[in-house]
């Protein structure tokens, strides 16, 4: 295979790679159990879920928003009851936002319904698609760990 093959097959194979998960993210997407908060609340809900409480500031840090638009985020899902503030032990000008039980509720049954569906669809498959896709999973999970240079 000559290097413009080459080239032309790699950028293939990354259109097929971004276009696939951009599709499955989206049916992943439509699982979802509650409407009543955004995607985007949504994504610092499960933030706060993995990572434990934060600083509104490593929060949006983490969810890469402006401090401002995460501070609305927080409001919105403080008064829904999904999450809490306490005062910074050792910061008098910062707080820390943690997940409340209702908060944990709402993403494991997310999770719960995500999973299901897509628990679903590998049973439908192969035994040998499967463990591609388990191989392929590792390997994509690689690839977005990595940091830019």
């Amino acid at each position: 295979m000559s290097k413009s093959e080459h080239d032309v097959a790699q950028r293939s194979l990354a259109s097929r790679l971004r276009l696939a998960t951009v599709r499955l993210n989206r049916r992943l997407r439509v699982q979802r159990t509650s409407s009543s908060v955004t995607l985007t609340q949504l994504s610092a809900l499960s933030c706060l879920h993995k990572c434990g409480p934060l600083t509104p500031g490593e929060l949006a840090a983490k969810e890469v928003v402006q401090p401002p638009s995460m501070t609305r985020v927080i409001a919105a899902l403080e008064e829904s009851g999904y999450v809490s503030r306490r005062p910074h032990p050792s910061d008098g000008r910062q707080a820390i936002v943690e997940i409340t039980e209702e908060g944990s509720a709402l993403i494991l049954a997310d999770i719960s319904a995500r999973e299901a569906w897509l628990d679903k669809r590998l049973a439908e498959l192969s035994q040998a698609d499967r463990d591609i896709l388990s191989q392929a999973s590792e390997i994509i999970d690689r690839l977005a760990s990595q940091q830019d240079p």
